[in-house]
């Protein structure tokens, strides 16, 4: 079988990797694209076959490819990079508009007959406010703990975290 890609590193390019890979800052998969390129090297003699990389440095076969296939045709540091989603895979679920209508709603005086809010409460009054059409407890959980409100206290909606100190 006739190999597509070949890697041939240059002293430069060595040197760059080593350190890359000496880098206490450097990310595991960074590591591990430098691995591959060092061990796929024909200029430091016979390179390993990707199967012997495989099972050497415990990654896919794919991964090999790809980063030795990103390597030949784009260069050395587009295949080092760090690599960063344009758009997130996922959108949030609640928004800035929505946390604040959230913490709104939270440091509101809770329904008649109860002292606080619960988060099932909560939960419930944010989806018959159609604030957000469906959303779980853990949601507003987290939503309200990023904002350091706290609904364990019976003045939640005095304030977020506040104490007093009696003198």
């Amino acid at each position: 079988m006739v190999k597509k890609y070949i890697v041939k590193l240059t002293p430069q390019e060595r040197q760059i990797i080593l350190t890359t890979i000496d880098s206490n800052s450097t990310p595991k998969t960074i590591r591990k694209r430098c691995n591959i390129l060092l061990l796929a090297d024909t200029s430091a003699g016979k390179p390993l076959t990707q199967s012997q990389i495989m099972t050497r440095c415990n990654i896919s076969n794919v991964t090999i490819y790809h980063t030795i296939k990103s390597h030949c045709q784009k260069g050395l540091t587009h295949t080092l990079r760090k690599r960063k989603h344009q758009n997130p895979p996922r959108k949030p679920i609640v928004t800035d508009e929505d946390k604040a209508q959230i913490i709104t709603l939270a440091c509101s005086e809770p329904p008649k007959g109860y002292a606080r809010w619960t988060l099932r409460m909560l939960t419930k009054r944010i989806v018959e406010q159609e604030i957000i059409p469906a959303i779980g407890r853990e949601t507003v959980r987290k939503t309200l703990k990023k904002q350091n409100c706290d609904l364990t206290s019976k003045n939640a909606g005095a304030s977020p975290k506040t104490t007093t100190v009696n003198s």
